[in-house]
């Protein structure tokens, strides 16, 4: 890998969501980092040489240390610094948060990429695309309603964001945005609001700011 870095190296892909949970913990914890936009069609020696498996987002520290886990990254930066108190919750437990995003990570994330990305799954979808895609979205309204119920206090484990909301947003904005029209017009207040609060923030502004790879 070549001589250590003078601060952590983030390899990142702007509108992956493993990437933006990675990027907003982070930057929530203020832990210094150099962020490397990776072009996922070219991806640079220096990654793959740290981390052969290939995907984003992948955290090289200091010491030469490699992380190559979106949770655990955040967990790493929160560790750290954690002034917003995202490892604390008001309400819950860190299992709580943990099955959440476990949930999320398992079944929605199937569902949201058959939805998302039908003509990948071609032996799946059985030449039907778009009747694919419409069924992974049925599947995955399940889950969206629950999160909706969860979120009476604004929050799914209290009344301030933690681990498990800024875990997961960044899948259901992708969900979100796949057919934005459609998803406003549900029945989830809260689990809409919660996400055009999150698009809102400055943290997801900084986070989502351009960068050239």
């Amino acid at each position: 890998m070549g001589a250590l870095p003078a601060l952590p190296i983030l390899y990142s892909f702007r509108r992956c969501p493993y990437a933006m949970r990675a990027r907003l913990a982070l930057a929530v914890s203020k832990q210094p980092h150099e962020l490397r936009e990776v072009v996922l069609k070219n991806k640079p020696a220096d990654m793959l040489a740290a981390s052969p498996k290939g995907t984003v987002p992948v955290l090289v520290l200091r010491g030469g240390e490699v992380i190559e886990e979106s949770l655990d990254i955040m967990r790493w930066a929160l560790a750290r610094h954690d002034p917003a108190q995202w490892l604390s919750p008001p309400q819950g437990s860190q299992q709580g948060m943990d099955a959440l995003i476990a949930a999320n990570d398992g079944d929605f994330k199937r569902h949201l990429d058959r939805y998302k990305y039908p003509n990948r799954y071609p032996l799946e979808s059985e030449g039907d695309a778009t009747g694919f895609a419409l069924q992974h979205r049925s599947e995955a309204t399940r889950w969206l309603a629950q999160l909706n119920n969860g979120l009476a206090s604004g929050w799914l484990m209290g009344s301030q964001a933690s681990l498990a909301d800024m875990a997961i947003l960044p899948f259901i904005r992708q969900f979100a945005h796949t057919d934005a029209d459609w998803f406003a017009a549900q029945p989830w207040p809260r689990l809409q609001a919660w996400l055009a609060a999150f698009e809102s923030s400055e943290l997801y502004a900084g986070v989502m700011a351009k960068r050239e790879p």
